[in-house]
């Protein structure tokens, strides 16, 4: 008897293996038939286009529209990679390097002018500078060339030569410059050094190729100097390779700890990175500065450091993307980037902002909802939350630049003064101690007289859009006197704007100054002196008990309190 019922219990469960079987293969058969059909509706729209269509069809680019499209319905990290675009791939996504001069360039209005200079590479050597106009590459002129044919052929094979013909402003005549190319290099980490107060700082602007290296040997060289603290700056740093971000964290937690876990769609997708090796600063107190454009490797480092308490995250809320994407080779050196998993901080918590599971019926993609924001528990209990990026521990408000200052950047106003400045100025003291005095201002007010610096607020579009329903209503006539008395307070005054904006106008200016004379090292040197996270951080790492008490929770640090009002108070979501 127990015997016959072990025989039918076993029967019960083949019976149910096999009724999973028979759904499973079902399943798969249909789902493989609803492939091949789509394939083939897709395979023969293809060919009837080209053969039919009335004018001549470009086939190839008829079909990136349609890849593109297609993928685009999914995400935005989502993409294919066709083999003329291979080279601009690795040098977003992967490396580093390329063959070049050593310059950006800017297209304005068809004709090219050098933006910035790289120090170190063939064009700061060949005495090259910003603001420089670009007539002819190898005797090719090249106004109204399109960016990326310029480009191609500024980049080039190593110590290959090319000869350009330059306009240089305030200069009558124009002059030609005969260099080679060099290998360029573009570091993950674009400063690193000791600041005030003995506090060790970090610049790190990308998580491509050998960025824990850079990473690692600037700490090494930090640490000889015994700082009283560390800041690690991953501000407007957009991500990049996932395993790097985990050997990054490495250098400040013991070996074993877990750092992030991605899940996919099948088993094969889920996994968990830790730290491998043991830490190289494992003690020395540290600040993470992020803002709205860290996003992805940047969050993982600034997620995963928060969750364990080793660090403490000063500045905005970060951008908000929990995607892995891994890339597949595809025929004709081609190849797709997919997004194959999610990815979580060692609390649990998924920080993707945006939900493009869920699009409304028109297509768009909302926030993750309110009301499915979830709070976790870090190492120590502090409470921290998924669903929009990582809220910072101290959060620093976002400072936005006022109208006029825009559109003197927008129009290359600033950039046109500091090109004129280096021409007419030798030298100046370095970064850090350099300031724009006010006669340098009344110079820069001058300069502008004679210009366009009109500009168009929200408030002055929605007063425009008003009157213009207010005409279609008729009912013009009886607010007039009230709309001409609001149109005269939000009037534009270039001179005023000008006082009252002088200091943020100033130290745009002063940046923008740095550059020509010290390059990026002085762009970012610079700014220290008006930094206000970076003074956040500073004040945090050499106060031991305010940190302490951060990290454990303790006091008015406990928390950030409500999420949703720091989401109202942000609008860093991008797409």
């Amino acid at each position: 008897m127990p015997n016959q019922k072990k025989h039918l219990a076993n029967y019960k469960v083949l019976l149910v293996l096999a009724g999973l079987l028979v759904t499973l293969l079902f399943s798969f058969k249909d789902d493989f038939f609803q492939a091949s059909r789509n394939l083939e509706i897709f395979a023969t729209l293809y060919k009837e286009i080209n053969v039919n269509y009335v004018d001549d069809v470009n086939s190839s680019k008829l079909m990136k529209s349609g890849i593109d499209a297609m993928l685009q319905s999914l995400d935005p990290y989502t993409e294919y990679v066709p083999e003329n675009e291979m080279e601009n791939y690795k040098m977003k996504y992967v490396s580093t390097h390329y063959g070049g001069i050593g310059t950006s360039i800017q297209n304005r209005d068809g004709e090219f002018i050098i933006g910035e200079v790289f120090e170190g590479f063939p064009a700061q050597r060949a005495k090259l500078r910003a603001g420089d106009k670009i007539i002819a590459i190898n005797d090719t002129l090249i106004k109204n060339k399109a960016y990326d044919n310029v480009s191609a052929m500024l980049k080039g094979p190593q110590r290959t030569t090319l000869k350009l013909r330059i306009l240089r402003p305030g200069v009558t005549d124009a002059f030609t410059v005969s260099l080679e190319r060099g290998e360029i290099v573009q570091p993950n980490v674009s400063y690193s050094g000791i600041i005030q107060n003995n506090i060790g700082y970090i610049r790190l602007d990308k998580f491509l190729e050998n960025s824990a290296a850079e990473v690692r040997d600037a700490l090494v060289e930090i640490l000889k100097h015994h700082p009283a603290g560390l800041v690690l700056d991953l501000r407007s740093n957009g991500g990049g390779i996932l395993q790097e971000a985990v050997k990054i964290v490495g250098l400040f937690v013991p070996a074993n700890t877990n750092v992030v876990s991605q899940r996919g769609r099948g088993e094969e997708r889920a996994y968990t990175y830790s730290t491998r090796t043991n830490p190289l600063a494992p003690d020395v107190p540290l600040a993470v500065l992020i803002n709205g454009r860290s996003a992805s490797a940047s969050e993982i480092v600034a997620g995963a450091l928060q969750d364990v308490d080793r660090a403490v995250i000063i500045g905005q809320r970060s951008f908000g993307k929990g995607l892995v994407q891994q890339s597949f080779k595809l025929p004709y050196n081609s190849l797709v980037k997919v997004t194959v998993a999610k990815y979580y901080t060692p609390s649990g918590r998924c920080i993707q902002a945006l939900d493009y599971t869920h699009r409304s019926d028109d297509g768009r993609v909302d926030k993750v909802a309110d009301s499915l924001i979830s709070s976790y528990k870090t190492s120590s209990g502090r409470t921290v939350f998924d669903g929009s990026g990582i809220y910072p521990d101290i959060p620093q408000s976002n400072q936005k630049i006022s109208p006029i200052t825009r559109t003197l950047l927008s129009r290359y106003y600033i950039f046109d003064f500091a090109t004129l400045y280096r021409n007419s100025h030798p030298e100046i003291p370095d970064a850090k101690t350099f300031r724009l005095s006010n006669e340098d201002y009344s110079n820069f007010v001058k300069f502008l007289s004679n210009k366009d610096c009109s500009y168009s607020t929200e408030t002055s579009q929605l007063l425009t859009d008003l009157k213009a329903q207010a005409e279609k209503d008729k009912k013009i006539d009886d607010i007039r006197t009230e709309l001409d008395a609001i149109s005269k307070k939000l009037a534009y005054n270039k001179n005023d704007d000008l006082v009252k904006f002088k200091k943020e106008i100033s130290e745009i200016l002063e940046n923008e100054i740095c550059s020509r004379y010290h390059y990026q090292k002085g762009r970012i040197e610079q700014t220290f002196k008006y930094d206000q996270d970076l003074k956040a951080a500073e004040n945090v790492l050499v106060d031991r008990l305010k940190l302490a008490s951060i990290l454990k929770g303790e006091g008015s640090y406990k928390s950030i309190g409500n999420p949703l009002a720091l989401l109202d108070s942000q609008d860093n979501i991008q797409e």
